[in-house]
């Protein structure tokens, strides 16, 4: 979008009311690019605030018609509600008000963008990209790297000291050998022994690089489940269709897609012009720890704050929607708290129980935990919510009336509550995206049948929702588990807190930070006017129109923002630029049975398109105005 074009949308408050219609003297009519109107220009380049800003109060209302008139009296009324709004809302309820005063023009999309000066080459790569003979060399480029057994552990110990590391050689090695040109013609530097970082110079050094980020490492695999896979899970097996095993979806795809694009580029002779870096992480599936935040501190220390034009990791994809590609890069990304709670009791023999042991107290709390679980809120101006307005505006499968009471929700708090109601039923990942989530993943406790356990505990994951924060979690963890303490005459210790520490007797409860991995919701990348949303999105559809897929694939394609329910090792990345997108460009029908869990795998036509979207997305920031 051209800045003319934005010139024109976002229209001061004097602007609009000189647009009252003659006819309509209560009614404003314009279009605007951003639902947040009445943004100040920290809002605009942000997206939406978080100041106390109503948004909601916007309205159409009768006026009383003095000596000022009406166009006076409503710039009033909306210059109150922007800056007063507590005030204003009292002055003039929202009940009183039936319909907005502006005309929003919800979810604005880009054109795409296709590489110009570099569109022969384009052209000439896809050609290529089409033919079994690359297809199959790309497939089993993953399909070895899949066979590396690369598995992450919550307990890993030091690079110089845990022998698990060290099948990390096997995968350097492997890289060097698949990819030959990059490692002659790309600086690589070992990170922490293991952690990977590519610099591809650029002739231009005022250009800020193009940071692409992935990681190498998997969840493991439990050897229980080793029969119930229909490939072996480390096998990297290309059936015809699938390419199968653990890492195959998460994230070798990311690693090999790039380093693949990359390798092409270069048997084509090409030189960049923009930088490309490559950070490649070895223990995403366990917080970046050990690897990505040593990237991030070496690559601040070597580029320095803000000096990446943008950055592009695993995350968001693409899905079917009724005959629309909904593509949905992550500008968000959720926070994250693991609690450990811990019953510390007196021993004994098992033939004299208490009426509860420290198993059963536990129980007792994580029991109450998950009947008090934390409830999704629509926040206006969130990623969720900007996201749920795109479907609405494009997506046909969303039933007529809900697509109008998430229309009417902009201007309605009545409507707003209705319309959590209404997900609660129709989207099964509601609850996910608009609030925090908690899951008891893991419990231990006791040593001998025939002796009481002294110490158990387990462990909470909590996903926190993007409006909410790690303290405010605690606060309320600690106001559920407090009365269980109390009910078994315990003291509770939480998070380094006492409470009821005088008057216990018997045993304590402790909440902790499990791994002291607390982390608060990231920043969110700017949408609204922004240049690189308008490169990724101009990037993610032109690779999307021109696909290269033998199955009937839609034609029409919708970008919008979404909110990442992971954390990935962009969170170790923040200082380096406020433009991170967490999108893989993976189809939701590309991968067979998602990640994480038995038959992990990726369909092979899915992975060359990712091979692509990387492919045009060096290409379009080599030659773009529009990233620094």
């Amino acid at each position: 979008m051209t800045s003319a074009l934005r010139d024109e949308r976002i229209q001061s408050p004097r602007n609009l009311l000189e647009k009252v219609p003659e006819d309509h003297p209560t009614q404003l009519d314009t279009t605007v690019n951003h639902p947040d109107v009445w943004s100040t220009k920290g809002d605009i380049e942000g997206g939406f605030s978080d100041s106390n800003v109503d948004h909601a109060s916007i309205h159409r209302r009768k006026p009383r018609v003095g000596r000022w008139g009406v166009a006076g009296l409503l710039g009033l009324v909306l210059l109150a509600q922007h800056f007063w709004p507590d005030i204003a809302s009292r002055a003039f309820p929202i009940r009183a008000i039936s319909k907005p005063v502006v005309d929003i023009d919800i979810c604005p999309q880009v054109s795409a963008i296709t590489p110009n000066s570099h569109g022969q080459l384009v052209e000439s790569l896809d050609q290529e990209y089409a033919t079994d003979e690359f297809k199959l060399k790309a497939y089993e480029s993953l399909g070895g790297a899949v066979r590396i057994p690369t598995e992450s552990y919550d307990d890993l110990g030091s690079t110089l000291e845990d022998p698990r590391w060290r099948v990390q050689y096997d995968f350097h090695s492997y890289l060097e050998t698949r990819f030959p040109r990059a490692h002659a013609s790309l600086r690589r530097t070992k990170v922490n022994t293991f952690a990977l970082v590519y610099h591809w110079q650029g002739s231009d050094d005022t250009l800020k690089p193009l940071l692409l980020a992935a990681h190498s490492d998997v969840v493991p695999v439990n050897p229980a489940t080793f029969d119930d896979w229909i490939n072996p899970p480390y096998s990297g097996y290309f059936d015809g269709e699938w390419i199968w095993g653990r890492g195959s979806c998460d994230d070798k795809p990311g690693v090999i897609g790039s380093l693949t694009a990359i390798e092409s580029l270069l048997e084509r002779g090409f030189e960049p012009t923009r930088s490309v870096v490559l950070a490649f992480g070895i223990d995403e599936e366990r917080g970046g720890i050990t690897g990505a935040r040593a990237i991030g501190k070496y690559l601040l220390e070597t580029y320095g704050e803000d000096s990446m034009a943008m950055i592009v990791d695993e995350g968001g994809g693409f899905s079917d929607e009724s005959g629309t590609i909904f593509a949905t890069p992550a500008v968000a990304e959720k926070g994250y708290l693991d609690v450990r709670i811990e019953v510390l009791t007196p021993g004994g023999h098992s033939s004299r129980p208490p009426k509860h042991t420290g198993i059963g107290i536990l129980s007792n709390v994580v029991t109450e935990l998950e009947a008090h679980p934390h409830e999704p809120k629509l926040i206006r101006g969130r990623t969720y919510y900007q996201g749920l307005q795109c479907r609405a505006k494009y997506d046909d499968s969303l039933p007529p009336a809900l697509r109008e009471l998430v229309e009417d929700s902009l201007f309605s708090d009545e409507k707003l509550h209705e319309l959590e109601t209404q997900l609660l039923d129709f989207d099964p990942d509601f609850y996910a995206q608009a609030g925090t989530t908690q899951a008891i993943d893991i419990i231990s406790g006791g040593v001998k049948v025939n002796a009481l356990p002294e110490a158990v505990f387990a462990i909470a994951n909590h996903r926190i929702a993007d409006h909410s924060s790690p303290s405010e979690l605690m606060d309320r963890f600690s106001g559920i588990v407090a009365p269980v303490a109390a009910k078994h005459n315990m003291s509770l210790n939480a998070f380094g807190k006492s409470i009821n520490a005088n008057d216990a007797t018997w045993g304590e409860i402790r909440l902790s930070d499990a791994f002291n991995t607390a982390l608060e919701p990231a920043p969110v990348t700017p949408t609204t006017a922004s240049g690189p949303y308008e490169l990724l999105s101009g990037t993610i559809l032109s690779t999307l129109k021109s696909n290269l897929r033998t199955d009937d694939f839609p034609t029409s394609a919708v970008v919008a923002p979404a909110l990442s329910l992971g954390n990935t090792d962009t969170k170790h990345y923040w200082k380096l630029t406020k433009h991170i997108f967490r999108y893989g460009h993976r189809g939701a029908d590309d991968g067979y049975n998602g990640a994480h869990t038995i038959n992990e795998a990726i369909r092979g036509e899915g992975f060359l398109e990712q091979i692509r979207f990387f492919t045009r997305l060096i290409l379009n920031a080599d030659e773009t105005n529009l990233v620094d």
